[in-house]
């Protein structure tokens, strides 16, 4: 699927970092499909787009609230049953492939505890409940900095797997 950006908004998003710039590419590649990747548009989309949304995804949900609220948000199929860590270290990110990996492990081993359905005080009481999820997070935050700049840089260098760039 072809996804228009000004070169202007390119630039600009540049300017303002490498997460602004990696939010761009991401939130139009994610309107171009209606606002929601599901089942049916994922099919309109590239494998580095596809990639890139989950890397998004994935970014927002651990730095939010860590791999319990990825995972109890209903991301751990998309993140760990397909080949979002293999992308990842084709793209160069061979730290967070393993970090990835290692998430993977834990998700088959509680996946049906930590996606059903609880209230708010059963959720925030999962994070106590499965402490294992603690080192992977904090390996993240530590690291999502490099990542995010990887992955900026990916983008950058393959922009035609994106975007198309309209002139301003």
């Amino acid at each position: 699927m072809d996804v228009l950006i000004k070169d202007s908004d390119l630039k600009a998003a540049a300017a303002g970092g490498m997460d602004a710039f990696v939010r761009l590419v991401s939130g139009r590649i994610l309107e171009a499909v209606g606002g929601q990747l599901t089942a049916e548009n994922m099919g309109q989309l590239t494998a580095d787009q596809i990639t890139l949304l989950a890397y998004e995804t994935f970014r927002s949900e651990v730095m939010d609230g860590g791999f319990v609220q990825l995972i109890h948000n209903g991301y751990g199929p998309f993140i760990f049953l397909n080949p979002f860590a293999k992308a990842m270290n084709q793209w160069g990110a061979r730290e967070f492939r393993n970090l990835v990996y290692d998430g993977r492990r834990l998700y088959e081993k509680y996946a049906k505890e930590l996606e059903r359905d609880c209230t708010d005080e059963e959720f925030m009481a999962l994070f106590e409940q499965y402490p294992e999820f603690d080192d992977l997070d904090d390996r993240f935050v530590e690291m999502e900095e490099e990542v995010t700049e990887l992955v900026a840089r990916y983008v950058d260098e393959h922009l035609e797997n994106f975007v198309v760039v309209a002139a301003s």
